[in-house]
C-alpha cells in the first residue's frame, strides 16, 4: 500500500477538522524560529513553509467564499419560504433560480476546500517536530553529547565470549530454531533463557508501577489512525509489519496504543499528570539491517519492552522528562550495567521527537556501547495530531507527551550475559534474584 493511498484514508477520517502535525498558527508566528530550529536536522524547510502558507491562505479565502455561499444560500431559503407563504410565486421561483446556482458554486467550493485542505495536510506530514532550544546540531551518531556515565566496564582475567555464544553454550536462546519456524530475528528463549526473560519484563514493569504508572495490557495491532497520531505513520511505514485484510500494523512500541488511549480527548482541568506503563512484544522490520551490527539480540524483528508514557501540561513536561531519566538510570544501577547517556543531536533525533536521551549500556565481549533505552518529548506534535488537549480557563491546550523504554530487553539481557560472565557460569544481579529463582547460571 502506498503512502497516498494512506493519505487519502486518513483525511477522510479527518474530514475539514484542520488536524496538522506543526500547529498552522504557530507556523504563521514564528516561521523564521521554525526554520532555525529545523536547521540542526539538517533540514531546509523554507520551500515547504512557504508553500504551507500559500496553501493555507487560499483554504481560508475558499473557506471564507464557501461560507458566504452558505450563509446566501440560507437567507435565500428563508426569503423563498416567506414567499411562498404570501402568495408571490414568480418572485419565489426566481429567487429558486439563483439558489440552483450558488449550489454549483458551493460544489466548486466545497470540492476546492477538500483539495486545500489534502495538500496542506501532504505538505505538513513531510515535516518534523522542531527540536527543543538545547538540542545541537549535527548530522549522525558521532554529533552526540555524552552528558552522564555511571558504573564500570568489567575487566577480566579471560577471554570473554559475545551472548550469542553463552547463550548456546548454556541453552539460554536458540536463534538457529527461531531461523527454521519463522526467519532471522526472531529467536527461541528456552529453560534459565526464558525465566530470565520474564523476571526481567515484571521487574521492569513492578518498579514502573512503584513509580506511581499505572499498568495497562494493550493491543498489539492497531489501525492506521493510530498510526498517525504517534507519528509512526507515514515516517515509519516501511519498518512497520502490517495485515493488509485488516488493514491493521503491528506495533512497533507499546508507545503507540498506549498513547492513542487519548486521542480525541479533552481533558476537564488543567490539574493533571497521566503515567502509564506496559509489556509487549514490538515488531520492527528492520528493513536493510545486515552484518556483525546484527548479530545475535543486537537487533530482532520481534522483541519485548517495557514502555513508561506520560501525558502532562506543557509546564511540567521539562520536569517529567528528568524523573523518566531518572527512572531508567535507577534500572540500569540495580542491574549493576554501566552505561552512558546522550542527548541526541537534530541529525539524529528521530521525526516525532523535540528531544531525545538515548541510554547506552557497554557489551564487555563485544567491546562497544549499545542503546538500550530512549526517552524523549514530544511537546504538542502528537498531541496536535491526536486532539488531546485539556481545558485551561474554558478554553482549550494542547497538551505535551513524552515516553521512554524502561526497558527494552534484548541488549539489555545481551548485556547482562557478557558483562556479568563468570569462567564458569553468569552471575544473575541482587536486584533480579527474587524473580528468577536462581542467583547464577552455569
Amino acid at each position: 500500500m502506498d503512502n497516498i493511498g494512506h493519505f487519502k484514508r486518513i483525511c477522510l477520517l479527518l474530514c475539514y477538522n484542520r488536524v496538522v502535525m506543526l500547529e498552522i498558527q504557530r507556523i504563521r508566528q514564528e516561521k523564521e524560529a521554525i526554520l532555525a530550529a529545523l536547521a540542526k536536522r539538517n533540514i531546509d524547510a523554507s520551500q515547504t513553509l512557504d508553500a504551507i502558507l500559500e496553501t493555507d491562505q487560499n483554504w481560508r479565502m475558499a473557506k471564507t467564499q464557501l461560507d458566504q455561499v452558505a450563509a446566501e444560500m440560507n437567507q435565500l431559503a428563508r426569503s423563498i419560504g416567506e414567499l411562498f407563504k404570501s402568495g408571490q410565486q414568480a418572485e419565489a421561483t426566481a429567487m429558486k433560480e439563483k439558489t440552483s446556482a450558488l449550489k454549483i458554486q458551493e460544489a466548486a467550493l466545497k470540492e476546492q476546500v477538500s483539495a486545500l485542505e489534502d495538500a496542506l495536510q501532504k505538505h505538513l506530514y513531510t515535516l518534523p517536530n522542531v527540536p527543543n532550544e538545547a538540542v545541537v546540531q549535527g548530522r549522525d551518531a558521532e554529533d552526540n553529547q555524552n552528558v552522564f556515565e555511571a558504573g564500570s566496564i568489567p575487566q577480566f582475567s579471560f577471554e570473554a565470549q559475545p551472548h550469542w555464544d553463552l547463550a548456546k553454550k548454556f541453552k539460554l536462546i536458540d536463534f538457529e530454531l527461531g531461523v527454521k519456524v519463522t526467519g532471522a530475528g526472531f529467536p527461541f528463549y528456552r529453560g534459565k533463557g526464558a525465566r530470565l526473560q520474564r523476571a526481567l519484563i515484571q521487574f521492569f514493569l513492578d518498579e514502573a508501577i512503584a513509580a506511581g504508572y499505572e499498568e495497562f495490557i494493550s493491543p498489539h495491532m492497531v489501525n492506521e489512525a493510530s498510526g498517525y497520531g504517534t507519528g509512526q505513520l507515514p515516517d515509519k511505514e516501511g519498518q512497520m509489519y502490517y495485515v493488509q485484510e485488516d488493514d491493521f500494523y503491528l506495533i512497533p512500541t507499546a508507545e503507540v496504543p498506549l498513547t492513542n488511549i487519548y486521542r480525541d480527548v479533552i481533558l476537564p482541568d488543567a490539574n493533571f499528570s497521566i503515567k502509564m506503563c506496559g509489556y509487549t512484544p514490538c515488531f520492527r522490520r528492520e528493513a536493510g539491517s545486515y552484518g556483525k551490527d546484527v548479530r545475535g539480540l543486537n537487533r530482532l524483528h520481534q522483541f519485548d519492552k517495557v514502555e513508561i508514557v506520560r501525558v502532562e501540561h506543557p509546564d511540567n513536561s521539562a520536569k517529567a522528562l528528568d524523573e523518566m531519566i531518572d527512572h531508567v538510570k535507577n534500572l540500569l544501577d540495580k542491574l549493576e550495567l554501566p552505561y552512558r547517556i546522550l542527548r541526541l543531536c537534530g541529525g539524529d533525533m528521530g521525526f516525532a521527537s523535540a528531544m531525545t536521551y538515548d541510554f547506552e549500556v557497554y557489551s564487555a565481549a563485544q567491546e562497544k556501547w549499545l542503546e538500550v533505552s530512549s526517552v524523549s518529548r514530544f511537546d504538542t506534535f502528537q498531541s496536535n495530531r491526536l486532539k488531546l488537549r485539556f481545558k485551561d480557563d474554558k478554553k482549550t491546550t494542547l497538551c505535551h507527551t513524552l515516553n521512554g523504554s524502561a526497558l527494552a530487553l534484548p541488549r539489555i539481557l545481551a548485556s547482562l550475559l557478557e558483562n556479568h560472565q563468570t569462567e564458569n557460569g553468569i552471575q544473575i544481579p541482587k536486584a533480579l534474584q527474587a524473580y528468577t529463582g536462581f542467583s547464577v547460571i552455569e
